[in-house]
């Protein structure tokens, strides 16, 4: 196991983009940290440079107390795991799990020992025979986790290695590499654009955009506490319900009418932010103008709402015991104290 540090991390491409700007960040020694974002923000560019796949611009990249940058791939003592399994076609499920540590001189008892050590952990014994070609999706991606497994890494970086399965198996890999984490106890890094699953994998989040780190918390506090209005709406299904106005006098007006919240934090343009739990019919908190609701998902536990104000579709959640329809006229009230509010400017930064 092993601690990672980025310090000062950039990354420009030859053409001039920008993909990483100033990155510093410092994981833990076995801490599961998930980078997501956008497609784009920088977070698989990240993830390359500390595999040593992409050349890093300037600052350092620190494994345990090493520094790596100039040192090969091979010879860094990670394994990856990515999007498309990558395993040898013409090889056997065994032969796959045991190349690595073959090229490594390992002796062959020591190999067949790991890799029926590894097999029986993730279930796959019955398959060591077995060619890819011969596979389902997930059971080659529970091989491709076993060939990272059986090398010991000081580190495991995983590069979106769910987003070809369906959404069922999705599910249960995530259990699966969730429950390896707590028995291996290694150093884990993921990169997903699914915020999903960072939420539910993740014992911290790392929210870029743009190359940049918005914000890196543990995943209820980015929930509840978003730092800006982007963490603000990528973070949640569906995202927190956003409109520009302004305070004055604690009243937030807008285009769509005003919502008296009593709020002394700030005056002039600011944005409001609800999350779909936080609105109601019903309830003594601060109540939103009239609207109209455009479409009621019934979800079985709970619909989902949606109606517009002052241009922009809002979403709120409702009891499964509301029987509301399209059509309804309604007066959302919005949870005392539940609310939001961001700088109406380009950063967008969190009012406290």
């Amino acid at each position: 196991m092993a601690t990672v540090a980025f310090r000062h991390i950039d990354k420009i491409y030859p053409d001039g983009y920008h993909a990483v700007h100033d990155l510093n960040l410092e994981i833990g020694d076995g801490e599961f940290v998930v980078l997501v974002g956008p497609s784009g923000c920088g977070k698989s560019t990240t993830l390359r440079m500390l595999a040593g796949l992409e050349e890093i611009s300037g600052g350092d990249v620190l494994i345990g107390d090493r520094r790596v940058n100039d040192v090969e791939p091979g010879q860094r003592d990670i394994a990856m795991v990515f999007q498309n399994y990558a395993l040898y076609p013409h090889m056997s499920v065994r032969q796959n799990l045991g190349f690595g540590l073959k090229m490594r001189r390992t002796p062959k008892a020591e190999i067949q020992q790991r890799v029926t050590a590894v097999a029986e952990t993730l279930g796959i014994t019955s398959l060591l025979d077995k060619r890819p070609r011969e596979m389902s999706g997930g059971q080659r991606q529970r091989v491709a986790l076993g060939r990272a497994i059986v090398r010991d890494p000081q580190v495991f970086l995983f590069d979106e290695p769910l987003s070809n399965l369906d959404a069922k198996l999705r599910v249960q890999m995530r259990a699966e590499i969730a429950s390896l984490h707590r028995r291996l106890k290694t150093t884990m890094i993921y990169v997903t654009h699914d915020q999903v699953e960072a939420m539910t994998l993740g014992e911290r989040i790392v929210i870029m955009n743009h190359g940049v780190v918005q914000q890196a918390d543990a995943p209820l506090q980015l929930y509840r506490r978003p730092a800006n209005r982007f963490v603000a709406g990528f973070i949640g299904s569906p995202p927190m319900n956003l409109l520009a106005g302004e305070l004055v006098d604690g009243t937030f007006q807008f285009a769509g009418g005003q919502i008296a919240l009593d709020d002394r934090r700030a005056a002039g343009p600011v944005v409001l932010g609800m999350r779909a739990e936080d609105l109601a019919l019903g309830g003594d908190g601060p109540s939103l103008p009239e609207a109209t609701l455009d479409a009621v998902e019934q979800m079985g536990h709970e619909s989902m709402a949606y109606f517009e104000l002052a241009g922009h579709q809002l979403s709120m959640r409702l009891a499964a015991d509301q029987p509301h329809r399209p059509g309804d006229r309604v007066i959302p009230r919005l949870r005392s104290g539940s609310w939001h509010l961001f700088h109406a400017d380009d950063d967008g930064a969190r009012i406290d």
